[in-house]
């Protein structure tokens, strides 16, 4: 009987090189401990905690980028000789080169490395904000602040990045919640840095403030943040490609049409943030109250993001981002009408921002998982194009509804709920009429 040629098992088939598993889940110490194949001795390992901190801070970079400008707004406008509202072109400039540059910076981590994009962002960062100290005219300073916004851009993308090689499932979840509660601090402590800061010097120590804490993020990172991307994992730059899976992760009527109508509700968070100080300082007269105030907004949003993630489950991101969607306008219908024949009482004007804000937080939360819904494996491309459309979209009609402030609140709520308005259209085309869908309605079935 001749004897049988041994055959090798098939080769599997790869699309792409995966990337290494760096983390191992310890139960028995309640937590992960990033365990590197890298032999640096310098990053031998990640604790949980140090992991959230390092996710946190590069997110709260963005966060305190903006808010801690808004009390030095008005002293920004009297040192360049602004009329009052171009002020708020100092937020705009810097929320438009942080969209733009979000649909670059994704690809870019993917061909280089998590920690080489990271390291060239927080550098970027630092030269961009000593242009903003130099700034010897209000366009110069807008265009370092568009600078400053374009290259911290990458932080967030770094930071979605690494958490997602290191962890996956429920895991990557709950690293992720630890990282946004230490980012909420931002909005809530940062105006009231900005004002102490103001109280030692002018402006420019702002932006100081702010140079140093990129630098100790620098010195933070380039000590202890591992390479979370192999080399065989990466995929060469490719600007065909890129736009590409961009124009397919387009293709999803359910992720164009709440892509949409998120950038129009951006637009009403934009207007408010470039108004408030003008708002809460001038309109009432409450400038040294700025920074507890604007904070108390701040806990409105953690809070609504606390009870949507509670409700979320049982009711469905539709019925409760719909809801949420029509008392937005309601509510700011409401306010304008109130406030046409004069100002109204603070507490009055601060209760109905405050309830218009937290319910901004449960639509812009649900809307977000709806666009990534259908995403499949483009849910990075899809991420990246969402964020920059919101942040552009949102910063124009932000910047053009902050404009119209003129003394009284009535333009601002009118504008937010006429965005709100056209976003209700947008989804109710996008859904082919069906609203409030509960869990296993069509929650799994999106309308393409």
């Amino acid at each position: 009987m001749p004897k049988r040629k041994s055959t090798p098992p098939p080769r599997p088939i790869q699309t792409r090189a995966q990337p290494i598993p760096l983390a191992i889940a310890d139960s028995s110490s309640g937590g992960v401990r990033v365990r590197l194949s890298s032999p640096d001795p310098k990053r031998p390992s990640l604790s949980t905690a140090e992991l959230v901190a390092m996710v946190g801070g590069l997110m709260m970079l963005n966060a305190f980028s903006i808010d801690i400008m808004l009390p030095a707004l008005p002293d920004i406008a009297q040192d360049f000789d602004q009329p009052g509202n171009a002020r708020q072109l100092v937020i705009t400039a810097y929320v438009f080169g942080f969209g733009i540059a979000q649909l670059v910076f994704g690809p870019v981590a993917d061909a280089i490395g998590r920690r080489r994009t990271l390291m060239l962002s927080l550098a970027g960062y630092a030269a961009a904000t000593g242009l903003c100290i130099a700034a010897p005219g209000f366009e110069w300073l807008l265009a370092a602040r568009a600078l400053q916004g374009a290259v911290v851009a990458a932080s967030r993308v770094v930071a979605m990045a690494v958490i997602r090689d290191l962890v996956s499932g429920r895991r990557m979840a709950e690293i992720m919640s630890f990282a946004m509660t230490v980012f909420m601090a931002a909005p809530i402590f940062a105006p009231t840095i900005g004002q102490g800061i103001l109280f030692v010097g002018g402006w420019q120590y702002i932006f100081a403030f702010l140079l140093v804490a990129s630098g100790g993020l620098f010195a933070w990172m380039q000590i202890r943040l591992p390479e979370t991307l192999p080399e065989d994992a990466r995929i060469p730059f490719n600007v065909r490609a890129a736009t590409r899976n961009y124009v397919l992760a387009a293709r999803s009527r359910v992720t164009v049409g709440y892509m949409a109508a998120g950038g129009l509700i951006f637009g009403s968070l934009f207007a408010f943030l470039a108004s408030s100080e003008q708002v809460i300082g001038g309109l009432y007269g409450l400038e040294a109250w700025f920074g507890p105030l604007f904070a108390g907004v701040a806990i409105g949003l953690a809070l609504a993001n606390i009870v949507n993630a509670r409700l979320v489950g049982r009711l469905g991101m539709r019925r409760l981002s719909h809801t949420a969607l029509v008392l937005f306008i309601a509510i700011n219908s409401v306010h304008a009408l109130l406030s046409f024949s004069g100002p109204l009482p603070f507490w009055a004007y601060y209760a109905l921002t405050c309830a218009a804000m937290m319910l901004f937080a449960m639509i812009g939360a649900n809307f977000s998982a709806l666009v990534m819904e259908p995403a499949g494996e483009r849910a990075g491309t899809t991420a990246a194009l969402y964020g920059a459309t919101t942040s552009l979209v949102g910063s124009v009609l932000g910047s053009a509804i902050g404009q119209t402030y003129d003394g009284s609140v009535t333009p601002l709520v009118a504008g937010m709920a006429l965005l709100g308005a056209i976003a209700l259209m947008i989804v109710v085309i996008t859904e082919r009429g069906r609203l409030y869908a509960l869990p296993g309605v069509h929650e799994e079935e999106p309308a393409e």
